[in-house]
């Protein structure tokens, strides 16, 4: 594994390279997260995982940061069997996409897999966004995406039609305008590449998860959610995994393209 570019040599033991594939997964900053939960899935699967973690994001947030998490994920992905790999990344700096390849070929090999978890997401609506805070939602939401999607079809060389890439999406718009409106972006980047990576074999698609509970819910949120679904459960990690860990599987070769809405059939 690679934490912060420091490596021993068990950690090496870890990361050596296997006939596994091998799934980039970005945003596994906690191991409550989404990203957590797919990484998690696709080791379970027979993956191997790579993935990136920005802590100073989490430590801006209600939740707060989590000291260890990104060893504790280690372990768990490692006890499935999986080689692996952490790389702390600032995604706000558009050099880093080209340095998280960098390392994670170094440690593991070539990414089969893109799966983006990864987010910027501060509540303010059209009145009380600032430049610098929707300037950072684009940069990290659709930016950094452009970036990482660039780097993986000039890099892909694994066997035509096992290429993934699945972006997680949102479609807040009201209270929530520079998040929604740079995922909205996103979406449209993601989706190019279902055609102009065509030629390699590569399907794209966007997913949105609806509202997960990961410990950012306050209680009148929760109640909202659970009163606008019909099933009046809140949407999970785990759910999103499963989706995900069927869009990587050859069964899900025939899906392409497409922004999948997985919210449990929540109503506005």
């Amino acid at each position: 594994m690679t934490i912060d570019n420091a490596q021993d040599d068990n950690e090496r033991d870890r990361a050596r390279p296997s006939t596994r594939p091998l799934a980039l997964v970005t945003g596994v900053g906690r191991t409550v997260g989404i990203g957590a939960g797919v990484a998690h899935r696709l080791a379970a699967s027979g993956w191997d995982v790579a993935f990136t973690y920005w802590a100073p994001y989490d430590e801006r947030m209600t939740w707060g940061s989590e000291p260890g998490a990104a060893e504790a994920i280690i372990d768990t992905l490692t006890e499935h069997g999986a080689a692996t790999t952490a790389v702390e990344a600032d995604l706000a700096d558009p050099d880093t996409p080209a340095r998280v390849f960098d390392e994670v070929e170094r440690a593991l090999g070539g990414v089969t897999a893109l799966v983006m978890c990864h987010c910027e997401s501060v509540d303010s609506g059209l009145l009380d966004t600032t430049v610098e805070s929707f300037d950072r939602h684009f940069a990290v939401n659709a930016r950094a995406a452009w970036l990482l999607i660039r780097e993986y079809g000039r890099r892909f060389a694994a066997a035509p039609g096992s290429g993934r890439i699945i972006s997680l999406t949102s479609d807040h718009t009201a209270g929530n305008l520079p998040y929604g409106a740079s995922k909205g972006a996103l979406d449209r980047i993601t989706l190019a590449a279902a055609r102009e990576f065509a030629h390699l074999g590569v399907t794209a698609n966007v997913i949105n998860p609806g509202p997960v509970d990961t410990g950012w819910m306050g209680d009148d949120i929760r109640k909202d959610v659970l009163d606008h679904t019909p099933l009046n459960r809140l949407g999970t990690p785990r759910d999103t995994a499963h989706l995900v860990d069927f869009l990587c599987s050859p069964q899900g070769q025939w899906i392409n393209g497409q922004l999948l809405m997985s919210n449990g059939g929540l109503a506005p």
